[in-house]
């Protein structure tokens, strides 16, 4: 049987302040919500949450603030027993906040947020010089861009060098620079995301996205050094393009869509999850859809995010046979 994998996560933590309404209120206009909750999250730790829910092991790092948040954000990953010991406090600073609208229909959930960095944007590239002489003794790294650029393209090289592959998820979308893209392995950006990062279009027709946008995004991301594209793309799945190659994935419907927030977390972290288990890549891509479908189905980022053995229970309910889950016996 294949050892658990070992997974790096250098990222965010923030707490979600979540208000629920049937209509997102216009400039000057004041609307009713119908619920409020707080839930921990952050794109870093929702990931790393994700992936050791699954069964990896997982080490976190990243900074918290002194404040009533910073021990909360902690507990859920230290039930699931990752490594927090490089996750450094910040004396007389507030953690990571993110402010989530969330617009719920009849039929759909979407949400607005706005984060202010807090404690996260305090990382420092000196900090983590450690993880120079460490990383190869990871099977890969997640990263994302609620942390100081400077630092994800620090642990991205170290990764490359050392021969261990670098999964980005590009949020929130912002300008990525050539260098820290030509260390990137999987870059997962969702539509939004891809479109503005790359300054091109993506429409969105009747039947979907158009392929012939997407191939264009694709080439251009890969003309500067990333090996593998997987965009998002909610409700049409996600779509993998290498080359004049695209192939679609299906995203596994719900009976109901509670809260998208950490819904491209959780695809992330179980993609990793499923391909440093053992799985191909294809296997890997199913795996993640199945796992993102549970966590929209929940209200909440972290409180979301699901264990392995209901990922596994879904694909059952469903009858799913294209992944060979004896693959995953290690991470039980």
């Amino acid at each position: 049987m294949q050892k658990k994998p070992r997974i790096l996560v250098v990222g965010s933590f923030v707490m979600d302040v979540i208000a629920v309404t049937k209509q997102v209120p216009k400039s000057g206009q004041t609307v009713y919500g119908t619920a409020f909750q707080m839930a921990p999250g952050g794109k870093g730790a929702n990931q790393a949450l994700q992936c050791a829910r699954l069964g990896a092991d997982v080490t976190m790092v990243g900074c918290i603030g002194d404040d009533l948040f910073g021990e909360t954000l902690l507990e859920m990953p230290r039930e699931a027993g990752m490594d927090l010991s490089h996750v450094m406090v910040r004396k007389g600073m507030h953690s990571g906040i993110g402010h989530v609208t969330l617009e719920v229909t009849e039929h759909t959930a979407q949400n607005r947020i706005v984060v202010i960095p807090g404690a996260n944007q305090t990382l420092q590239v000196d900090e983590i010089a450690w993880l120079k002489e460490e990383i190869g003794t990871f099977d890969i790294v997640l990263l994302q861009l609620e942390v100081p650029i400077e630092v994800n393209r620090a642990v991205a090289k170290w990764a490359k060098d050392a021969g261990v592959p670098v999964m980005l998820n590009p949020a929130p979308a912002t300008e990525l620079d050539d260098e820290l893209l030509s260390y990137v392995t999987y870059l997962t950006p969702n539509e939004q995301e891809a479109s503005q990062e790359m300054h091109l279009p993506l429409r969105i027709g009747e039947s979907g996205p158009r392929d012939s946008d997407l191939q264009e995004i694709a080439a251009a991301l890969r003309k500067k050094g990333v090996k593998h594209v997987i965009i998002t793309l909610g409700e049409y799945g996600s779509a993998v393009v290498k080359e004049n190659d695209l192939r679609y994935v299906p995203s596994v419907k719900m009976p109901h869509v509670a809260d998208p927030t950490a819904a491209g977390d959780s695809f992330t972290g179980a993609f990793c999850t499923g391909l440093t288990a053992g799985l191909s890549k294809r296997e890997a891509l199913a795996f993640a859809s199945h796992t993102a479908a549970i966590t929209v189905s929940r209200m909440g980022a972290m409180p979301a995010l699901p264990k392995l053995e209901e990922v596994l229970a879904l694909m059952e309910e469903r009858e799913f046979q294209e992944i060979d889950t004896t693959k995953l016996d290690c991470l039980k």
